[in-house]
């Protein structure tokens, strides 16, 4: 059995937030190992890069020191210099997200089973075993993106998770297509969505369940998995384990974790995580002026076009006459990201970066160009990504009442000297 014990709620601006992992991992069914403790302090601060953006460092089991939003529910954003060490983000340095403080404690899998059900011919319980005995297990690597990831940066400001740009990472997702358990449950004529809970739950039992809901096209596409391998070690237990949903291209507000119960439905999900949130304006920017509400809202769904520098920091001293690789990654909702070009004086003019290894359409791009800078003083450092249909990045932040899919031309500052 895994279990955790639950994180102390301590006062602001003091409070320190640690799951403790207790008892032996090594039993049969769990993840193996040794147990994992909390470290007893904040390793460190960090200071992001908008108005009230300093943050701890926190270690919690299975992961690094990364930045803490906040401790309950666990919010831990990937320390950005993560991004250039490589295509594949690592399991420890993974960023967390959760809605509630009710998260899983104790996971046992001897008992745990996954539940298929609603408008089918044969409802399932399935354990993770016999989850994995279906089929031929399958191998996607994808980028996971929350929602909010960078909000913190939009002006006006806006409520919800103040982030920076670490809401993210790349990974190897090992697992079965979802299509394969709902075709031997045996989807009924009629069906239109299929809904998906996950063992966390609301604190108190009052506040809605953490439900989201694919159309039934979408969950038979052979794409979107139920996976319990990342990178090919068992979930960590902040990520899902021991099973997640993993809908490539979409955002994380899909890939529901602690994967418990799958329900096959004949009407539209209404819940409160599909509608009123998770929602953006219906224009092709799903934009707004900001004090004015959206005429029409839809049901958050793909990536846009995203690209960043990842091999200098804003603020950074170079030497002047110095070649200087700049690198960074691109993504996009799917499509592939086929070009990436670099700017060195704020977006007047653009040079075509060198494409890294293709790991698929769903990945991180790796890109990279030499600048040698010919001059002291101040550069503006750009990027911008088109993928494989056209789409590419707007030069000017477009904004919207969530505080969602910003994909804005970044701009990093760097002093010759």
């Amino acid at each position: 059995m895994t279990q955790f014990q639950k994180p102390p709620a301590l006062p602001l601006p003091q409070r320190r937030a640690f799951l403790k992992q207790a008892g032996a991992l090594g039993a049969a069914g769990t993840l193996g190992g040794t147990a994992l403790t909390a470290l007893a302090a904040a390793p460190g601060r960090i200071v992001l890069p908008f108005e009230n953006g300093e943050r701890e460092l926190v270690a919690y089991p299975q992961k690094r020191p990364l930045i803490l939003l906040t401790a309950r529910p666990p919010q831990l954003e990937t320390p950005f210099a993560i991004f250039d060490q490589g295509d594949i983000t690592p399991n420890d340095a993974f960023f967390v997200r959760y809605h509630w403080s009710g998260i899983p404690t104790s996971i046992d899998l001897n008992t745990y089973r996954l539940n298929v059900g609603g408008n089918v011919n044969q409802p399932l319980t399935l354990t993770l075993d016999e989850l994995k005995q279906l089929g031929q297990p399958v191998e996607v690597v994808a980028v996971n993106q929350c929602s909010g990831n960078s909000r913190a940066l939009l002006a006006p400001r806006v409520g919800g998770g103040q982030l920076g740009n670490g809401a993210m990472g790349n990974a190897r997702w090992t697992g079965i297509p979802l299509k394969t358990v709902l075709e031997k449950a045996g989807i009924k004529a009629g069906s239109v969505q299929v809904s998906f809970n996950g063992l966390d739950t609301p604190p108190l039992g009052d506040g809605p369940d953490f439900v989201k809901a694919l159309s039934v096209d979408q969950a038979m596409d052979g794409e979107v998995l139920l996976a319990w391998q990342m990178n090919g070690a068992d979930l960590p237990v902040l990520n899902g384990y021991p099973l997640r949903l993993v809908v490539p291209g979409h955002y994380g507000t899909y890939w529901v974790k602690h994967l418990s119960d799958i329900t096959v439905l004949d009407k539209p999900f209404d819940g409160f995580w599909m509608n009123p949130a998770y929602r953006i304006p219906d224009n092709a920017g799903a934009s707004a002026t900001p004090g004015v509400a959206p005429a029409k809202t839809v049901p958050i769904s793909r990536f846009n076009v995203r690209s960043f520098i990842t091999s200098v920091a804003d603020g950074a001293q170079v030497a002047k006459g110095r070649p200087l690789e700049v690198r960074g990654i691109a993504f996009d909702g799917g499509y592939g990201i086929t070009e990436v070009a670099f700017s060195a004086d704020g977006g007047r003019n653009w040079q075509a970066a060198r494409l890294g290894k293709d790991l698929g359409r769903y990945s991180f791009r790796r890109w990279s160009i030499a600048f040698t800078p010919p001059r002291k003083g101040a550069y503006e450092l750009k990027v911008r990504a088109v993928n494989r249909i056209g789409q590419s990045q707007p030069m000017d932040p477009l904004w919207n009442p969530a505080g969602y899919m910003r994909n804005v031309v970044e701009s990093t500052h760097i002093v010759a000297v």
